[in-house]
């Protein structure tokens, strides 16, 4: 049995995994039928979405294995969190914008490079060997930093991926209409959204449309892994940080981890529900029914419930 001493990803009990699998592959299924006559398709691309410390680490990392594995496909993931702003670019984007907190350190929408992950994207669809940004988020006393290009990593010609994995805990939030923004930062039920002026709120809205332009045209399928409660983000991440505490010696304190996710909480208030009514609703081009999988968990990170939309 897992003790409390065992490192937290350990314990996260991989029950998702074999909810994914079957819904990726026969996505792949499909999008093989569809580019049957093509010689070499561009490689199928899943979106991944998840609260943090859901467990997206572990079930990527299961997702890869068993698609390179056991199905023979050469399985790429990539993190959205590669595609931050270079330390420069986020210390000029805070400085251009000294008031709003939303923007003071990553995270958030706009603090990503986006064309870069445009120009990334592209090689990839056109199965170029294609250099994959790395971003060191201990760089700068844990400010973060990207990686200098040369030390990057490149995709093989000779075996190029025909499964990449894009995950991340943004990925699939689209922008609110502004009247919408606007009413549900108005709501007094919220947790964060009234810690920030509007045109703070309005600032990321507009950033989220370069991420649907980047994103959402790209991709083939998408699993949102979904808590029942959002608010278990903060119980998580303390969970996390106590590991750290006892293992390393060092961690955030239970106020710093509540300012840490408050950071990232107003995106979960405005946009958690249009994931779940699905990303692929009113994107041209795509069909919206059964390319996109639910899975909810519970407080102990367990699955209590999945579908296909």
């Amino acid at each position: 049995m897992a003790t409390p001493d065992e490192p937290l990803q350990t314990r996260i009990v991989d029950d998702k995994s074999p909810i994914c699998i079957p819904f990726i592959l026969s996505r792949i299924a499909e999008y093989r039928k569809q580019h049957a006559g093509e010689d070499n398709p561009r490689p199928f691309i899943v979106g991944l979405n998840g609260v943090q410390g859901v467990g997206k680490t572990t079930l990527v990392r299961a997702l890869a294995e068993t698609l390179q594995e056991r199905e023979g496909l050469p399985t790429l993931v990539v993190s959205i969190d590669d595609f931050y702003l270079t330390h420069a670019d986020q210390l000029a984007l805070a400085a251009a914008h000294p008031d709003n907190a939303l923007v003071q350190c990553r995270g958030e929408p706009g603090t990503h490079d986006i064309p870069l992950l445009t120009s990334f994207l592209a090689s990839l669809t056109a199965n170029q060997p294609t250099p994959i940004p790395q971003y060191d988020k201990s760089a700068f006393s844990g400010l973060g930093d990207r990686l200098p290009p040369p030390s990057w990593p490149q995709t093989s010609a000779s075996n190029p991926p025909r499964v990449v994995i894009l995950e991340g805990w943004c990925i699939g939030f689209r922008a609110l209409p502004p009247a919408e923004l606007t009413r549900r930062w108005q709501q007094p039920a919220t947790r964060t959204l009234h810690q920030h002026k509007l045109e703070h709120l309005e600032w990321i809205n507009t950033q989220l449309t370069h991420y649907e332009t980047a994103l959402h045209g790209t991709l083939d399928a998408f699993v949102h892994v979904d808590a029942a409660d959002n608010g278990y983000v903060y119980e998580w991440r303390a969970e996390q940080e106590a590991q750290l505490r006892r293992e390393r010696g060092s961690g955030m304190s239970e106020a710093q981890v509540r300012r840490f996710v408050d950071a990232y909480f107003p995106a979960y208030e405005l946009y958690t529900d249009g994931v779940r009514r699905g990303v692929f609703e009113g994107v041209e081009g795509r069909r919206r029914e059964g390319c996109q999988l639910r899975i909810v968990v519970g407080r102990d990170r367990g699955v209590v419930e999945s579908m296909v939309i």
